[in-house]
């Protein structure tokens, strides 16, 4: 007999926190689950716990394989599932203990594709306050009919500076296996930066009704700033860009509805945010540094394309003119925007 729901847990060099996960992960109320641990390629001790715990339940599976990145490794994941639903856990956070009994028992109650919840950002520094996050979405419930007319007009955005509606976290859903398969071809393995917005949003473009558990946040998204550099990612423009096109690929595929000025919207806000990031944590650099990577940020075609066609009615005055300073490549201005209000 299948199991209910097949829990992936995609793994790699994360010993400090695995047990963690897989405790939370074991101590579920439902019990009728399969756990698919996929190692990929760990070179600590990560491989070695994974069959650890293989060896203490026999609802936990192992497959270690070379290392191929995030998005590969939860797909070999899901093609080894058996269950109707699936569920997403990243293997350095952790689960409150009725996460998934209260998404599948919404699921089966409104026949949902994808049952939504918020997830908790808890950081390893303890005087940071957690903070919650969750999809922004009014109703309990969506058919078909109201997913296009009512979700899909600000699904990625919503004519404000990142305004997504749609929380793009795969860990925050239960899926119907079906329709996680029918998109995996929709995840690049390429995409290395919001990659999780391919499967959602391909999801979402396929979904029959949606279901929305707006007051609960059982997933712990755990985050050590430590570990977070601060140097210059010279490859960030090309990631987002990359995240860009295959977003708009994925909208041309589906043809269900124009997402354009949307995913421009949201081009525009990461390169906003990346650009921001780049000049605060780099303060002791040179500045003429700081400006020369700017502008080869904004000399991508797709960033370029994006701040042509963004339509965000509903910026405020100062993301307003910071956006104009990078189109009409004011970069000096912006440099001394984000030292004068984030230095």
């Amino acid at each position: 007999m299948n199991p209910v729901i097949s829990i992936i847990v995609p793994v790699y060099n994360v010993e400090a926190y695995l047990n963690r996960c897989m405790e939370s992960i074991r101590e579920q109320t439902i019990k009728e689950m399969e756990i698919i641990l996929v190692d990929d390629g760990s070179t600590d001790n990560s491989g070695i716990i994974c069959d650890e715990w293989a060896g203490k339940d026999s609802r936990i599976t192992v497959i270690h394989k070379k290392n191929g990145g995030l998005t590969d490794a939860w797909k070999t994941g899901v093609r080894a599932s058996h269950g109707e639903y699936i569920g997403f856990v990243d293997s350095d956070d952790f689960i409150d203990k009725n996460m998934y009994e209260v998404l599948l028992k919404k699921a089966s109650e409104c026949n949902a594709d994808i049952t939504v919840c918020g997830l908790v950002f808890a950081f390893e520094n303890q005087n940071r306050p957690e903070r919650k996050e969750n999809s922004r979405f009014l109703k309990d419930v969506y058919g078909r009919e109201q997913i296009i007319r009512e979700l899909f007009p600000a699904l990625i955005n919503d004519g404000s500076f990142f305004g997504r509606s749609l929380q793009a976290a795969r860990v925050t859903k239960l899926f119907k296996r079906s329709i996680v398969v029918n998109n995996l071809q929709y995840c690049n393995e390429g995409v290395s930066v919001g990659e999780d917005l391919q499967l959602t949003f391909s999801a979402f473009c396929d979904a029959g009704k949606i279901a929305c558990l707006k007051d609960f946040y059982p997933y712990h998204y755990w985050i050590n700033e430590a570990s977070i550099t601060g140097r210059h990612d010279p490859e960030y423009a090309d990631k987002i860009c990359s995240l860009n096109r295959q977003i708009l690929f994925i909208q041309k595929e589906k043809g269900v509805y124009d997402f354009r000025k949307q995913i421009y919207n949201d081009l525009v806000s990461l390169t906003v945010l990346g650009i921001k990031n780049e000049i605060c944590r780099n303060q002791m650099a040179d500045r003429k540094m700081i400006l020369k990577n700017i502008k080869s940020f904004c000399s991508h075609k797709e960033v370029k394309e994006a701040l042509d066609h963004y339509h965000m009615p509903n910026l405020k005055l100062t993301e307003r003119l910071f956006i104009a300073f990078l189109k009409y490549r004011c970069y000096a201005l912006c440099y001394y925007a984000v030292i004068s209000f984030f230095g």
